[in-house]
């Protein structure tokens, strides 16, 4: 059994876009920040910023686009797919992303500031879902 999942907490970098495809589904997309810190050799404090590429369909979309904006607090769970395409000069490019399956939005007081590190969220988070996994597939 092979498993491609992704669970991810942080802050749009961006509003997330918008389009339409000719079938009328909509697809929202919006890069997402998240942070690691850690302690270097030197007992220094560092911080690393990976940027994550967010793709949602349907209901989901429309949620994100109605509820979120640039530096909203969100839990994304998803699975990876990468896509391959030639650009107008020939050029191979390539692009990860993370198809979401699953959205949690912080409430408005927790996604309007920046928490602190120590700082732990005691509101409830609402849970969106697309489709729910039922548990005896998963194989451990």
């Amino acid at each position: 059994m092979n498993l491609n999942k992704v669970i991810l907490v942080g802050r749009l970098t961006q509003d997330p876009q918008k389009k339409v495809l000719n079938s009328g589904k909509e697809i929202v997309s919006f890069s997402l920040a998240t942070d690691r810190y850690y302690i270097d050799k030197n007992k220094q404090k560092r911080q690393e910023t990976e940027f994550h590429n967010i793709v949602l369909f349907g209901r989901l979309a429309k949620i994100a686009f109605d509820y979120l904006k640039k530096g909203s607090l969100v839990l994304v769970e998803g699975r990876l797919r990468s896509r391959f395409w030639k650009d107008e000069k020939g050029n191979q490019n390539q692009r990860v992303e993370i198809i979401a399956e699953k959205l949690q939005l912080a409430p408005k007081s927790i996604s309007s500031k920046i928490p602190k590190e120590e700082e732990k969220i005691k509101e409830e988070i609402p849970l969106i879902e697309e489709e729910e996994i039922d548990l005896e597939d998963i194989p451990f």
